[in-house]
């Protein structure tokens, strides 16, 4: 039996493994042309503003004061490169990491000029075809072969290994349908990352409306009558009090060096997300019956991170998870006396804007590290409404904490399926429907 029978016979084996029988495999120097247009040479009614653009690995081509919170470019940007709506442009340095995009969401814009900017032959390839290719893991493959340096973030690729790069080419109204298959999939995972930011930002704007008035709607906040304490306004028949005051413990963790290996999983300071505990990227750890009973992780507990960079020092998260954990020396475990406050209403204390901020003013900064102290955290100021209005509270907070979490599952299984398609369409494993390859229009 032939190599190529044992394919099958609509596959023929190439130099970059086997292919649909009329596919072509081409250098990427045959569909791309480089494009050195400059702003300074745009005609004088295109150069009223054009969009400065930072090219990123995970979004492509964004606004540049998005990504950054401002434009960082020169006020001069006429050595600045022009890029149009599908036009491809990668960042020679860290292309390797998937920094290679086609401008999609702008009709033009300004990227550096240490950017190759790249026009695609259009009778040969769709741009946005391309633009998936060059994200697939055989392409990252091929960059980190030719990347060169000295430095491991500094490593680049030259034009020329670039443009030797081979891909599989299908037919061009195939390769139409393929992009248009897999757009319809990242729309619908954008789709969903809108909905999580949007739930984000509603259960920020809850936090701040529960533990300022309490659960009441908002068009009743004016009857709240409040009185004020330490730490600000609080609603009357709300106590402030001390962490250590509510806590029948406030414990370090375990001190052991965890490992891919042992008996425990050990939950470390990358474990709290967003207030609760995730479980990926799990280390393990060997103890004495001792030591396991005195770390042993129970529902309910609080774990709070007590070092870390000052922006990420104070994360807390609710303990809930099945199983024997314990948990690292950089976290501390808060037991709390349910009769006086839940461990529910605490947790999503703790992580309130507000008292996030108030958190950091205890920590000690060092040079890469701050640190909060277990004295320190006990002496840290919590409101406490009635147990009956604590559950009130945490409720809604919890409902939509549910619907992120649901989104961020439906999120995960849309990246999943995109990746798959990716892989399985640009091979050939699956194919779109001769009746939905899209001709020239």
């Amino acid at each position: 039996m032939t190599e190529r029978n044992s394919l099958g016979a609509d596959f023929k084996m190439t130099e970059i493994g086997p292919l649909p029988e009329h596919w072509l495999v081409l250098p990427l120097g045959e569909i791309l042309l480089e494009s050195n247009l400059r702003a300074k040479d745009l005609p004088s009614e295109g150069r009223k503003n054009p969009p400065v653009l930072s090219l990123t690995k995970n979004r492509g081509l964004i606004l540049q004061s998005e990504r950054f919170g401002k434009q960082i470019a020169t006020d001069d940007v006429s050595k600045y490169k022009v890029v149009h709506r599908g036009q491809i442009v990668y960042n020679p340095y860290v292309i390797w990491e998937g920094a290679v995009h086609a401008l999609r969401d702008f009709e033009l814009g300004l990227v550096s000029p240490v950017y190759p900017v790249w026009s695609i032959h259009a009778d040969r390839a769709d741009p946005f075809f391309v633009d998936d290719l060059l994200r697939m893991p055989t392409s990252i493959t091929a960059y980190n072969r030719f990347a060169s340096g000295a430095v491991n973030r500094r490593r680049s690729i030259k034009k020329k290994d670039f443009l030797s790069i081979p891909i599989p080419l299908p037919p061009l109204s195939e390769q139409r349908a393929i992009a248009r298959v897999l757009s319809a999939v990242r729309r619908a995972i954008e789709a969903t990352e809108a909905v999580i930011e949007a739930a984000q930002a509603l259960k920020k704007s809850l936090m701040q409306h529960l533990f300022t008035y309490g659960p009441v709607p908002v068009d009743e906040i004016d009857q709240v009558p409040l009185k004020e304490t330490e730490i600000g306004l609080v609603p009357e028949g709300w106590e402030v009090v001390r962490l250590g005051d509510v806590a029948i413990d406030v414990q370090y963790g375990a001190n052991n060096r965890a490992g891919s290996d042992g008996t425990y999983p050990i939950l470390r300071m990358n474990n709290l997300i967003d207030g609760k505990v995730d479980l990926s990227s799990l280390k393990y750890v060997d103890l004495s019956e001792a030591d396991f009973h005195r770390f042993h992780l129970r529902p309910g507990d609080i774990l709070f991170n007590r070092t870390n960079s000052y922006e990420l020092v104070g994360k807390a998260a609710l303990f809930d998870k099945p199983g024997d954990f314990v948990f690292a020396s950089y976290l501390i475990r808060v037991v709390t006396d349910q009769d006086r406050i839940r461990p529910e209403f605490l947790n999503y204390y703790l992580n309130w804007p507000v008292a996030q901020s108030r958190l950091r003013m205890l920590a000690t900064r060092g040079v890469s590290q701050s640190n909060i102290s277990a004295s320190k955290l006990k002496g840290f100021l919590v409101h406490m409404p009635p147990i009956a209005t604590q559950v009130l509270v945490a409720k809604p907070l919890a409902s939509i904490d549910e619907k992120i979490g649901a989104e961020t599952q439906r999120k995960s299984a849309l990246e999943a399926l995109f990746n798959s398609l990716l892989h399985h369409l640009m091979t050939g494993k699956v194919r779109v429907p001769r009746e939905y390859w899209i001709e020239d229009t």
